[in-house]
């Protein structure tokens, strides 16, 4: 079941997929968790390509050694970075779908678990966007956002198969456009609040395609 895809990271910049442990003490953290976490705050804040690898070495404070003995280059660091947001924000998805037992309100609640990420005080946008757009085609980071958006396309489908709807590929991909505009829209105007036109948005979307569903059926 795509819903329970989730992997527990902890929150890190923007809300997303941070590696750092809660009370943790940064001396205590691994060589891998410190670079994550620097990656995580520089690359999600200012870009993947704007923010060289000294950048994250000074951040992380380890040697350049321990960067290549762990990740073998910059791609790859990148790859693990957006790997953390997805578990994370899988996680957030997850949480707040498995809040709710009737099928309608699991469904409208993605749009609930992406208002506690659009609420979160460093929120920046969707990182996968933001990666994406400095990407070039076939490279890591696109296909990093390409799995993210698989994932959601997924998890939309599922519920919607599960409210009842007569063709749930269609609505979820209607409602995997609101999902991607109410991060922008959220980002842009600095308001959480555009989750909930996105779910007020969706449950519109999901009676009526259950409406035409049972006109079908007479």
């Amino acid at each position: 079941m795509a819903v329970r895809e989730a992997s527990t990271t902890a929150e890190g910049s923007g809300g997303f997929g941070g590696v750092v442990p809660p009370g943790a003490s940064r001396a205590r953290l691994s060589a891998r968790e410190r670079l994550l976490a620097a990656a995580n705050e520089l690359f999600y804040n200012e870009g993947v390509h704007t923010v060289g690898i000294d950048r994250v070495i000074e951040r992380a404070g380890v040697a350049k050694a321990s960067l290549y003995n762990t990740f073998g280059s910059k791609d790859e660091l990148v790859r693990a970075y957006l790997e953390t947001r997805h578990a994370s924000v899988t996680q957030r998805i997850t949480q707040a779908v498995e809040r709710y037992d009737t099928p309608r309100e699991r469904l409208l609640a993605v749009f609930e678990g992406q208002g506690e990420l659009f609420a979160q005080p460093d929120y920046r946008g969707c990182a996968f966007a933001r990666a994406s757009a400095e990407s070039h085609p076939g490279d890591l980071v696109e296909q990093a956002a390409e799995a993210y958006r698989r994932w959601v396309r997924a998890l939309l489908t599922e519920l919607a198969a599960r409210a009842g709807v007569p063709e749930p590929g269609v609505l979820a991909r209607q409602l995997h456009l609101l999902y991607d505009g109410s991060g922008q829209s959220a980002r842009m105007d600095h308001d959480p609040a555009a989750a909930d036109a996105a779910r007020a948005a969706a449950a519109t979307l999901l009676d009526a395609a259950l409406a035409r569903g049972t006109a079908a059926r007479r």
